[in-house]
C-alpha cells in the first residue's frame, strides 16, 4: 500500500459516515488507548463507526488490504483484544442508542454502549438486566463472553437474558440472530465472543430490580481462611436473591470509608440482595455474620441498583496497569483455601484484588449445550487481578497474578470466564468451551471460514471436509 492505511480508507470509503483516524492524525492517542494500560498497540486505523452500514464498509476495506482487524466495544478486556497493531481497529463508540419498553420488560442496546448507561435508562422504569460489577464496562464484551455480575445467582448470565441481535458478518452481510433467525448464530455468539460477527445492537430481557441492599462486609485478611471457608459452605444455599461475592483487596483509601480502615488489607464478601428490603436481606446475611468473628466494617444499605453497580469505577478508572487470570471452580478444598490466605495476605499493591463469583441459583437452569457458555455445572468463576497506576510496578503485579493462578489452577474446573483471560493460547481457550468448541468452530467455518475475527479468544474454524 503506497499511503497509509487511514490515507486509502478516506479514499475508499466514500459512504463511511463515522470518524476515520490514523497515527497522523489529530486526536490519534486518545483514540487508540483502551482500559488496560499495560496495552500499547498502534493501529494503522481507528474506524469510528456510525452504524451497521459503516462497519461493513470497513469490514469490507481490512478484507481487501488484508488488515488484521479487532473489534472495540468499551474496550475494558484485560488483553487489549479490542485493538492492534498496524491494523484496524473498529471502534463502536458512537453507537449509543439505548430503548426501553417497560411493557414489554426489554432494552434494546446499541453496542457502543457502556452497563452505566443501560443501568441508568432501565432503572428508570423500575427494571434491570444482569451486567456486571463495573458500571464503564462495554456490552459487547461482557455479554458476548457471558456476563457475570451482581444479579446472576437471581437472573442468570446477560446471555441468559439476550433475546437477539443484530449483526454484521465477516462477508460484510448484516443478519439478526435469535431464537427464530440465525439460530446457529443466536446460540454461539451466547458466551462464544466476538468470534462470529460484529454485533451493533442486542436486545435483553429485563427483571423487576430498583433498589438492593448492597455494600462491603470486611474482615481482617488474617481471619481469610476462616472466612473463606464460611463463604464456601454458606452462599450455595442462600436464596437466589442473595448474591455475594468473596474478595481479597484493600479497604477503599477514600470516604464513605472510615479512614482508620482505609487502605487496610481485608478479605470480605460484596453484596447485593436484590428483593430491596433491608431487614429480610440482614436476616438472610445472618448465618454467615454469626459464624464468624465480628468484621472491620458490614456496610450493606439500601441503595438504586446503578449505584452498586458504579460503586467500583472511581477506584479502577482507565489508565491503570492490568494483568488478569481466571478460572471456573467446582469445589474450594481446605488445601485451596490456605493457599488462598496466602496470597491475599500479600497482595501486591492497593489495587490489586481476587474475586470469587458464585455462578449457581439461575445459571443452573441451562444446560452446558444450551448457549456457547458450557461451565454451567461449575459453582464460582475466580479471577486474580493484579492492578496499579505505575507501570513501574507492572512486572511484580503480573508475577503476583501468575503465581497465584498457577498455585490454585491444580484446584480448578479446568476452563475460565474468556472475558477474564489474557491471551493464554489455543489450548486455555478449547478448556475454556469444553465439549461446545467443536459445535463453535463449524458455526465459526461456516459464518467466518477465513478467521477475519481472530483478534479475540479465538476460535478457530473447522477444517471442512
Amino acid at each position: 500500500m503506497s499511503v497509509s492505511p487511514a490515507q486509502a480508507a478516506r479514499q475508499e470509503l466514500h459512504g463511511f459516515k463515522g470518524q476515520l483516524t490514523g497515527p497522523e492524525d489529530p486526536g490519534y492517542q486518545e483514540v487508540r488507548a483502551v482500559y488496560n494500560a499495560m496495552i500499547d498497540r498502534r493501529p494503522a486505523l481507528v474506524a469510528r463507526c456510525a452504524g451497521a452500514e459503516d462497519v461493513t464498509h470497513v469490514l469490507g476495506f481490512a478484507r481487501h488490504h488484508g488488515l488484521p482487524l479487532a473489534v472495540r466495544g468499551g474496550g475494558h478486556h484485560g488483553a487489549g483484544l479490542g485493538t492492534c497493531d498496524d491494523g484496524v481497529v473498529v471502534d463502536l463508540s458512537p453507537l449509543k442508542d439505548i430503548e426501553v419498553d417497560p411493557a414489554a420488560r426489554t432494552v434494546r442496546v446499541g453496542g457502543g454502549c457502556v452497563w452505566g448507561e443501560v443501568d441508568r435508562a432501565t432503572h428508570a422504569h423500575g427494571l434491570a438486566t444482569p451486567s456486571g460489577i463495573v458500571s464503564t464496562t462495554g456490552v459487547g464484551g461482557l455479554t458476548l463472553g457471558g456476563g457475570l455480575g451482581h444479579l446472576t445467582r437471581r437472573c442468570g448470565l446477560t446471555v441468559d437474558n439476550l433475546l437477539e441481535a443484530d449483526l454484521v458478518l465477516a462477508d460484510g452481510t448484516q443478519v439478526r440472530a435469535s431464537a427464530d433467525e440465525n439460530t446457529d448464530l443466536y446460540w454461539a455468539i451466547r458466551g462464544g465472543g466476538g468470534n462470529f460477527g460484529v454485533v451493533t445492537s442486542f436486545r435483553f430481557r429485563l427483571h423487576e430490580v430498583s433498589t438492593v441492599v448492597a455494600g462491603p462486609t470486611f474482615w481482617p485478611v488474617e481471619s481469610a481462611a476462616e472466612v473463606l471457608a464460611a463463604y464456601r459452605d454458606f452462599i450455595p444455599h442462600a436464596p437466589r436473591d442473595l448474591n455475594g461475592f468473596f474478595l481479597f483487596g484493600a479497604v477503599p483509601p477514600a470516604p464513605p470509608f472510615p479512614e482508620e480502615l482505609q487502605g487496610r488489607t481485608a478479605c470480605g464478601v460484596v453484596w447485593c440482595y436484590a428483593g430491596g428490603d433491608s431487614d429480610e436481606a440482614a436476616r438472610l446475611m445472618a448465618p454467615l455474620l454469626s459464624a464468624l468473628p465480628e468484621p472491620l466494617l458490614h456496610g450493606p444499605a439500601p441503595m438504586p441498583h446503578p449505584a452498586i453497580q458504579s460503586a467500583f469505577d472511581g477506584l479502577y478508572p482507565p489508565g491503570d496497569q492490568w494483568y488478569w487470570r481466571a478460572d471456573f471452580v467446582n469445589e474450594i478444598p481446605g488445601a485451596a483455601i490456605e493457599q488462598h490466605a496466602g496470597f491475599g495476605a500479600a497482595l501486591p499493591s492497593v489495587k490489586s484484588t481476587m474475586h470469587l463469583y458464585p455462578i449457581d441459583g439461575a445459571v443452573h437452569d441451562h444446560a452446558p449445550t444450551d448457549t456457547a457458555w458450557s461451565y454451567r455445572d461449575a459453582r464460582w468463576a475466580s479471577v486474580y487481578a493484579g492492578v496499579d497506576p505505575d507501570p513501574a510496578n507492572a512486572d511484580r503485579i503480573r508475577k503476583w497474578t501468575v503465581d497465584y493462578f498457577d498455585a490454585l489452577h491444580p484446584y480448578s474446573a479446568g476452563g475460565a470466564y474468556v472475558n477474564m483471560m489474557m491471551d493464554e493460547g489455543q489450548e486455555r481457550v478449547r478448556a475454556s468451551y469444553r465439549d461446545n468448541y467443536a459445535r463453535l468452530a463449524r458455526i465459526k467455518a461456516d459464518r467466518d471460514p477465513d478467521n477475519l475475527f481472530r483478534l479475540n479468544q479465538n476460535i478457530r474454524p473447522a477444517a471442512r471436509t
